[in-house]
C-alpha cells in the first residue's frame, strides 16, 4: 500500500461523505482501505481533536473506524463473490465493539478486517484496531447489501 495506490473508498465512492469513510468529507476520517490477501487493512493517523483524554484516542472514533472499514470489507466481499465489477452499497444491521485497552494516538493505528461468514446478501466481519503492534478494540459485525428504496442505496 501506497499513497499513490487507491483505497477502496477512493476506487468506488469517491464522492462519499460518509464520516468515516467518505474521501469527499473533509471534516471526516477518511479512512483508506487495501485488500492484502484475505483481509482488509488500514493504517490511519489521528489526530488532537480525535482525542478522549491524555493522548488516548476517543472510543467512539474507534468504533467508526472499525465500523466503516468492516463495512468495505463485506462491500468487497459480496462483490468478488457476485462477479460484480462495483460493491453493492452495504449498511451496518448489527455491530459490537470491544474496548481493550487505551488506544495511544502518537503513532498510526492499524486495522485489519476479515470475514467470518457470509451467505447471499450478507456478510459477517471480524475486525481488530492496533496502536503500537497492541490490540486495543475489536468488532464483530453484520452487513447487508441494500436494495433499491433504502437511504443507502446509490451512496456511491
Amino acid at each position: 500500500m501506497n499513497d499513490r495506490e487507491l483505497s477502496l473508498q477512493e476506487r468506488f465512492a469517491s464522492d462519499n461523505r460518509c464520516f468515516g469513510c467518505g474521501p469527499a468529507n473533509d471534516q471526516g476520517l477518511r479512512i483508506r482501505s487495501f485488500v492484502q490477501g484475505d483481509r482488509l487493512i488500514a493504517s490511519w493517523q489521528p489526530q488532537d481533536h480525535h482525542q478522549a483524554f491524555g493522548g488516548m484516542l476517543n472510543g467512539g472514533i474507534c468504533g467508526a473506524l472499525l465500523d466503516c472499514h468492516s463495512n468495505w470489507l463485506a462491500a468487497w466481499h459480496l462483490m468478488q463473490q457476485s462477479g460484480s465489477e462495483s460493491p453493492p452499497c452495504t449498511v451496518t444491521a448489527d455491530f459490537h465493539i470491544k474496548l481493550r485497552r487505551p488506544t495511544p494516538m502518537a503513532q498510526p493505528v492499524q486495522l485489519q478486517a476479515w470475514i467470518a461468514e457470509f451467505s447471499g446478501d450478507r456478510a459477517v466481519v471480524e475486525a481488530e484496531l492496533l496502536a503500537d503492534g497492541k490490540v486495543t478494540a475489536t468488532c464483530r459485525g453484520l452487513f447487508v447489501a441494500v436494495r433499491e428504496g433504502h437511504p443507502a442505496y446509490h451512496r456511491w
